[in-house]
C-alpha cells in the first residue's frame, strides 16, 4: 500500500522535555504547536491544542521519564486529543522509553509493563513510535504500528573519536550490554572488556570478574542508562584498582535516581557523557558531566519520515 503524503507537519511537546522538543523544532524550521499541558489540583491531566491539525503529520516530543507516569498520560491524552482532532498521522516521538526495563518475565508473576505501555500507545492512538536506544531492541515487536529505533551510539562515538584517545578499551559493564560495547569498539576501532557482575537485588550489583586486559588502558565504560549509578561506578572503581590509566562513562539515558550524583561525584570516573534525551536539573548537573544533543538526529529522523524517506540511512 502507497504511503500517505502530508501537505504539512507540526511539532507539539508536553512538559517532559519542552528544551529539546524546542531545539528539535528549531533545527526542522518550524514554531512549536500550540498546546497547554496543565494537571488541575487532584493530579488530572489536561490537554487543549491551541491549532488546527486536521490533516497534518504530527509529532509529539515527549520522553516519559521522571515523573514517568504524568509524562506518560500527558502523550497519552495528546495522543487522544490528536485523534479526535482529525490528525492525519499521530506520531508519539519518545527520546527516553520509560518502562523500559520491564520487558520480559524475570521471576514468576512478574508483569511486562513495556508491553502494556506499547498496548496504550497503540490504543491511545499513535500511528508511529520515534524512540532512541531501547533498553531492550526486542520491545519494538511488542508494537502492531511501525517504530524507527535510533541510535545514541554514533553520536558518542564521534565525540570520543575528536578526544583522539590512545590505548583504548571499551567495557560493558554486564553481559546485556556487549554488543552495544561492541559496536562502540568498532567504531573507535579498539578491543573490549567485560565486566561479570551478579545482581542480588534490583539498584544493586557486585562485580565479580573482568574479562579482557584493561591495565594501563583508557576505558569508556557504556550503557544505554545511568539510573542510581551503582552498577556503572563499580565497574570504574573495580578497573580502576585493576590498572586502568583513566576511566570514562558514556550513556544515552540520564536518568540519575536516587544516589547517582553523588556516587558518579566520588567515583573514579573523569568524565560522565550523556545525551539530552532526558533532561539533567540544575542540582543534579555535575562538573564532570558533558551532555551532547539528540535533536539534530530526531529533526533528521522526522523530516525523513515526513517525506517518506528511509531513516536506516542515518546510520550507514
Amino acid at each position: 500500500m502507497k504511503q500517505a503524503i502530508f501537505a504539512d507537519y507540526k511539532v507539539f511537546t508536553g512538559n517532559a522535555n519542552p528544551a529539546l522538543a524546542e531545539e528539535i523544532a528549531k533545527i526542522m524550521g518550524k514554531p512549536l504547536g500550540k498546546c497547554e499541558v496543565k494537571t488541575f489540583s487532584d493530579g488530572e491531566i489536561a490537554v487543549n491544542l491551541g491549532e488546527s491539525v486536521r490533516g497534518v503529520d504530527c509529532y509529539i516530543v515527549q520522553s516519559t521519564c521522571e515523573p514517568v507516569n504524568n509524562n506518560l498520560m500527558e502523550v497519552l491524552i495528546m495522543i487522544d486529543a490528536m485523534k479526535r482532532a482529525s490528525a492525519g498521522r499521530i506520531n508519539a516521538v519518545i527520546p527516553y522509553y520509560g518502562y523500559a526495563r520491564q520487558d520480559r518475565k524475570a521471576k514468576a508473576r512478574d508483569p511486562i509493563t513495556s508491553k502494556l505501555v506499547a498496548d496504550m500507545l497503540v490504543a491511545a492512538g499513535a500511528d508511529r513510535v520515534v524512540t532512541m536506544d531501547l533498553h531492550a531492541a526486542q520491545i519494538q515487536g511488542y508494537f502492531n504500528i511501525p517504530v524507527d529505533h535510533l541510535l545514541g551510539m554514533p553520536i558518542l562515538a564521534k565525540y570520543f573519536q575528536e578526544l583522539n584517545l590512545d590505548d583504548l578499551v571499551v567495557v560493558s559493564p554486564d553481559h546485556g550490554s556487549v554488543t552495544r560495547a561492541r559496536n562502540l569498539a568498532h567504531f573507535l576501532n579498539c578491543p573490549i572488556a567485560i565486566i561479570d557482575k551478579r545482581r542480588p537485588e534490583p539498584n544493586k550489583s557486585e562485580i565479580m570478574n573482568i574479562i579482557g586486559n584493561i591495565e594501563g588502558k583508557n576505558c569508556i565504560i557504556l550503557d544505554d542508562m545511568i539510573d542510581t549509578a551503582g552498577t556503572i561506578t563499580n565497574a570504574a572503581n573495580a578497573i580502576k584498582e585493576l590498572g586502568a590509566k583513566s576511566v570514562r562513562a558514556a550513556a544515552t539515558h540520564a536518568v540519575l535516581s536516587g544516589p547517582a550524583i553523588e556516587r558518579l561525584s566520588s567515583s573514579a570516573i573523569e568524565e560522565t557523557v550523556f545525551l539530552n534525551t532526558i533532561p539533567i536539573s540544575e542540582e543534579k548537573m555535575d562538573k564532570s558531566f558533558k551532555i551532547i544533543s539528540v535533536a539534530p538526529i530526531f529533526a533528521e529522523a522526522m523530516l525523513r519520515i515526513h517525506n517518506n524517506e528511509e531513516v536506516s540511512r542515518l546510520f550507514e
